[in-house]
């Protein structure tokens, strides 16, 4: 299966289930990777036969404008429904994590798989 990839997709955001989290915008990071519908466009050269990549950050930046998400688990699992029926993907990949939230956490998040890899 032939994948693409969206790494270090930084979004600010409210985002949490504590009261400054709700009030405050932090920068979350996601990294995707999206299963491809075949090899067409390794073939043909033409973004029609695959997805673009633009477009799938336009729609999760546009995502994260209209709701507030308490939990990760949740953004991701709207983030995998999005990718897998507005842009048809058979699998995907998603890891989103809180950048700095606690003293001496570099990172933290979840990762989630969705679909099947053909």
């Amino acid at each position: 299966m032939d994948t693409i990839f969206i790494n270090e997709l930084r979004i600010d955001t409210r985002i949490g289930i504590y009261e400054r989290e709700k009030q405050v915008a932090q920068t979350i990071q996601l990294d995707l990777e999206i299963g491809l519908r075949g090899e067409h466009a390794a073939h043909t050269d033409r973004i029609e036969d695959t997805i673009d990549y633009a477009e799938v950050v336009a729609d999760i930046r546009k995502l994260f404008a209209e709701q507030h998400f308490a939990l990760l688990e949740h953004a991701a699992e709207s983030i995998a429904q999005l990718v897998i029926r507005d842009f048809k993907a058979p699998w995907l990949r998603i890891t989103i994590a809180k950048l700095s939230p606690l003293a001496g956490v570099k990172r933290l998040g979840v990762t989630i798989e969705r679909g099947k890899r053909i």
